[in-house]
């Protein structure tokens, strides 16, 4: 009797510390915003995206594909858009279609680096319900291709340094603003552009680029606004499996033909995902937005000591954008065959895409898909690819620039890091800078983040004029 009261005294104390710490785990101070207004000229913000919209800026990873002239004339057309940028800051061209700006502050012993893209993906215009490049104002939106990703964001810097610039304003210390026109399909421009920071001994104080957004209903139990900011991101490779046969006739198949085979690899790398792994950005995310979430949730984040396992269940039965934080993802996304219904295929192939968690790397993925799928007649390779970022830093000046800069454009979001499962131009200069964020200056829905790299791609006007204010606030910050 006596032993089996010490097990119910020792279980009570158990859960009288779970809830204990359940109960102290509460939301901290946000920051704190600044409630001063930026006026600005919405209208003619507004006009100038449109424009940027109308050049039809696709690149391909087949570059013939592509039309020069659009790249070119969008090129052209700055000048006319951002005189007071073209007056007051150097323009220099760089290899691979990088455009880099040069603000000159009062000091030059540190930049600040405002990143985008201007080239954008394809289009299937069949299923667009306005044409994509003619950037159509109704109601309060605007359609078009890169009016999201990430067109938006190139016009909110420009803009921002445009205004900033009309009214007299000179930065503490210089700023670059940085594009690149080839970052859909892994281009060099970014590249180029970290290779002339480090050829001129640039010495950075933080950079920005696309990645997060504030955003609601994307964390457990929150349903207050979330204004997330990447510091760093997941690596990303595609592996080829590809398995050889004699062939023959379709009407006398031998066992283990390539289809079944690959078949069998798949569906082995699918019931036996990657391990999770609880990465700083990660850890960082749940510990200030698990604050904010309901009772359950706040007992599962204030004690991931004891039920990781389950928030690991929960990722995995899920799926989507919590699971692919805590591990490295497969998703399959191409397969050939043979070329005739009633051939055997002498070869057949997948593809799979490999979203790779900061604590794994290519080569360790690799190892671990050739185990798991466990057969030496599947052939499996590496096509191309490259490993997580850097981790950027939070607890600096720097950071707390751009967290103000967000809740002061976005009152009463809740501010945080995170880790970006997408890959971003940012991840090259990881090379020269521990202080890398990744946010895109917009509030969005579910259903306006669906349209990106999808169909009907738009942006409301009020968004689009949020991301100049946020520009303006992180620039007078410089």
């Amino acid at each position: 009797m006596i032993y089996l009261w010490c097990i119910l005294a020792a279980l009570l104390v158990f859960l009288g510390i779970i809830i204990i710490r359940t109960l102290l785990f509460t939301p901290r101070a946000n920051v704190t915003a600044d409630n001063s207004t930026v006026d600005f000229d919405g209208d003619k913000i507004i006009e100038r995206l449109r424009t940027l919209v109308r050049f039809k800026t696709v690149s391909y990873k087949d570059h013939t594909l592509e039309d020069d002239s659009e790249f070119d004339g969008f090129i052209k057309s700055l000048p006319s858009l951002y005189p007071n940028v073209f007056e007051k800051c150097s323009f220099t061209p760089l290899p691979d279609r990088a455009l880099l700006f040069k603000w000159e502050g009062e000091s030059h012993e540190k930049a600040a680096v405002m990143m985008a893209h201007y080239d954008v993906v394809p289009v299937n215009e069949e299923n667009w319900d306005k044409p994509p490049f003619e950037a159509i104002l109704e109601n309060g939106v605007i359609w078009g291709r890169g009016t999201l990703d990430t067109k938006v964001t190139f016009n909110g810097v420009l803009s921002a340094a445009e205004h900033l610039i009309e009214k007299g304003f000179t930065p503490k210390e210089d700023i670059y603003f940085a594009f690149s026109g080839g970052e859909e399909v892994n281009g060099k421009g970014a590249e180029r552009i970290v290779d002339y920071f480090l050829q001129n001994n640039i010495t950075l104080s933080f950079v920005v680029d696309e990645g997060g957004a504030v955003v609601k209903n994307v964390f457990p139990g929150v349903k207050a606004a979330c204004g997330l900011i990447g510091i760093a991101e997941k690596g990303m490779m595609d592996v080829e499996y590809k398995v050889k046969s004699p062939g023959g006739h379709a009407s006398a198949p031998k066992p283990h033909s390539p289809i079944p085979t690959l078949s069998k690899a798949c569906c082995n790398l699918e019931a036996h995902p990657f391990k999770a792994h609880l990465t700083a950005p990660v850890a960082k995310m749940f510990d200030t937005l698990g604050r904010h979430s309901t009772f359950v949730f706040r007992m599962i984040f204030a004690n991931l000591w004891l039920f990781s396992p389950v928030l690991d269940m929960i990722c995995k039965k899920s799926g989507g954008e919590l699971n692919a934080l805590m591990r490295t993802t497969v998703a399959f996304t191409q397969s050939a065959g043979s070329k005739a219904s009633n051939v055997i295929p002498p070869e057949a192939k997948m593809v799979s895409n490999i979203r790779l968690n900061p604590q794994d790397n290519m080569d360790k993925a690799l190892s671990y898909i050739k185990k798991t799928v466990k057969n030496e007649n599947v052939e499996i390779n590496i096509l191309h690819g490259m490993n997580p970022s850097r981790i950027s830093v939070t607890d600096c000046p720097e950071w707390d620039k751009v967290a103000l800069a967000v809740a002061s454009t976005w009152k009463g979001c809740i501010v945080s890091p995170y880790l970006m499962v997408q890959c971003s131009d940012s991840r090259h200069y990881g090379r020269i800078s521990d202080k890398v964020y990744r946010f895109s200056a917009m509030d969005l829905t579910s259903e306006e983040r669906a349209t990106i790299h999808g169909n009907n791609e738009r942006i409301r006007v009020e968004t689009a004029k949020s991301a100049v204010e946020f520009y303006i606030r992180l620039m007078k910050q410089c």
